[in-house]
């Protein structure tokens, strides 16, 4: 764990559920954490933050009273393995999100995360489609959905359910953001600019409402029941001209945040010592790691190459309200006679630190809406080295625009298809991800880091990456074994010695995958992909 996060005070979930809620009103919803695939030495650890946290997981669920109403709620943990989620906790976390929408309570969610869980590797990352899944679903059901980010709320977790409230406020001094400096700094090789990850700046820059203390967010949140809640009310003088006082936002500049020091690990996905993540040796690692340099190759085709084998192409550019970015194309067209729109990440278009920014995720959910209103099926192509990883990334929204493209795909009304092409990493991968159907390439390969960030989390430095990328399971072979991935479509051997034949071959799978969900009803694909993300990482049943 980060020097960092040790020196700061933070808020624990049952001293936030205290100031939260009415006074003796909590009860608990939870029931044991589902067994996770993990060995001994992850074991031992889960054991340990269970008598350092005094919870038996990252996060505590239940309802309680609100000045007398009854609402859900989410809370994490943070001394349990720095609040991070893998398949346990988010089985509880969506659990509880599909209670409340059962029950028609509004529900208060309080993340306080470093991300997604490490030890658990790319099937705790996916997670976070399910959580945003049945976020998206109480929200469509007309049910409140309010967020208050703690101290700190980084990485996957931000990029998801910590995005999606129908109000967003947060701690004071909070640290909030996508990735953390010493990631980046690995990646790039200079510091990330300071001063940027923080509630006041993202407040400032209007990424979320408000930066209150618990108390204060106590009485917004009242307001907002009171509002969203129930019919009109006939309201006294006193109350109307305000009688419950309180500064609903901190304006104005506030001091550096806690912790910030040089060297704070902040961002990270899940800290953890490097003997808490399994070594691994021999083929399996060396075949993790040709398929990540492979995939790296500049001559690797990309989405471009396979819309010269598309007919009846009709190039798209923007968002349609003046912004664009070139790290992504998007399109209307035909694949062997299949309509439908395109999109995706172009490897020609990425270089260095130029990734896909919050733009480009608009311009994902242009498309997304596109594809509903012209009832046409979307195809959604994986190929980036993560998300845009900057000061203007951050203050312009890129963890929320995640977020939303993640609920919106879980929700979509037209057959969705996507492909891992090439790298899968971080956020803007998962943002493209959840689909009816996933295609990978050979040498595809999808993660919460690059490795080499992953490494710098663990290690401190670069060299680990081949070991990491082998025991976070994020070839191909391995997404398709743990339900990630539906089918591999083969290199001979590599897409970048044969670019026209393994674009072809892509073109001709994506085209009988359109095939076959065209006849499927609206309401059953809904359901069937909603049924598949809610399932992702759960022990398989027998028979």
């Amino acid at each position: 764990m980060g020097a960092g996060y040790a020196r700061r005070v933070k808020i624990s979930a049952r001293e936030l559920l205290g100031e939260l809620l009415d006074s003796g009103s909590f009860v608990g919803w939870d029931r044991p954490p589902v067994e996770v695939d993990a060995g001994p030495r992850y074991r031992a650890e889960l054991r340990a933050a269970a008598e350092r946290a005094g919870t038996d997981e990252s996060v505590l669920t239940g309802e309680g009273r609100l000045r007398g109403r009854r609402v859900a709620v989410v809370a994490c943990e943070f001394g349990f393995l720095a609040g991070s989620v893998g398949v346990a906790a988010a089985e509880r976390i969506v659990t509880a999100v599909e209670r409340a929408t059962a029950l028609g309570l509004p529900l208060l969610a309080s993340p306080t995360s470093g991300g997604t869980r490490m030890q658990e590797g790319t099937v705790a990352f996916v997670q976070m489609v399910k959580i945003a899944g049945a976020v998206a679903a109480h929200k469509s059901a007309g049910h409140p959905y309010l967020v208050y980010l703690r101290d700190p709320t980084m990485g996957g977790v931000f990029a998801s359910w910590g995005s999606l409230g129908h109000m967003t406020f947060a701690e004071p001094g909070a640290l909030i953001g996508f990735l953390g400096p010493r990631v980046y700094e690995t990646l790039y090789g200079h510091p990330f600019p300071e001063g940027v990850q923080t509630a006041e700046n993202l407040y400032r820059n209007g990424v979320i409402d408000g930066v209150v203390p618990v108390r204060v967010f106590r009485r917004i949140a009242h307001r907002v029941l009171n509002v969203t809640t129930g019919g009109p009310t006939s309201t006294a003088p006193a109350e109307a001209a305000g009688a419950d006082p309180g500064t609903p936002v901190i304006r104005g500049d506030r001091p550096a945040p806690r912790g910030t020091e040089p060297g704070d690990s902040r961002g990270i996905e899940s800290p953890s010592a490097p003997e808490n993540i399994a070594p691994q040796q021999g083929p399996d690692l060396e075949a993790t790691w040709r398929a990540v340099t492979l995939s790296r190759r500049p001559e690797r085709p990309g989405i471009r190459q396979l819309l010269r084998h598309a007919t009846d192409r009709v190039p798209l550019s923007g968002t349609g309200q003046g912004e664009s970015d070139r790290t992504v194309v998007h399109a209307l067209a035909r694949l062997r006679g299949e309509p439908c729109v395109i999109f995706g990440h172009d490897r020609a278009g990425q270089t260095g630190e130029n990734t896909m920014g919050p733009a480009a995720l608009r311009e994902a959910r242009r498309s997304m809406h596109l594809a509903s209103e012209l009832r046409l099926p979307l195809i959604l192509v994986i190929d980036t080295a993560g998300a845009a990883l900057s000061r203007e990334a951050e203050e312009r929204g890129l963890a929320p625009e995640i977020a939303r493209c993640i609920a919106d795909l879980v929700t979509l009304e037209t057959p969705t298809v996507s492909v891992l092409l090439g790298q899968g990493s971080g956020g803007g991968a998962l943002a493209l991800l959840p689909a009816d159907r996933v295609l990978a390439a050979r040498h595809s390969w999808l993660a919460p880091l690059p490795p080499e960030g992953a490494s710098a989390i663990v290690y401190r430095d670069a060299e680990h990456a081949p070991e990491l990328a082998a025991a976070q399971r994020i070839r191909a072979k391995a997404l398709l074994a743990d339900g990630i991935a539906d089918r591999i479509v083969p290199e001979y051997p590599d897409a970048a010695d044969e670019p026209v034949d393994f674009a072809r071959r892509m073109i001709t799978a994506l085209a009988g995958e359109l095939a076959a969900l065209r006849s499927l009803p609206r309401d059953e694909l809904q359901r069937t992909r909603q049924a598949r993300y809610r399932r992702l990482g759960l022990p398989k049943t027998p028979g």
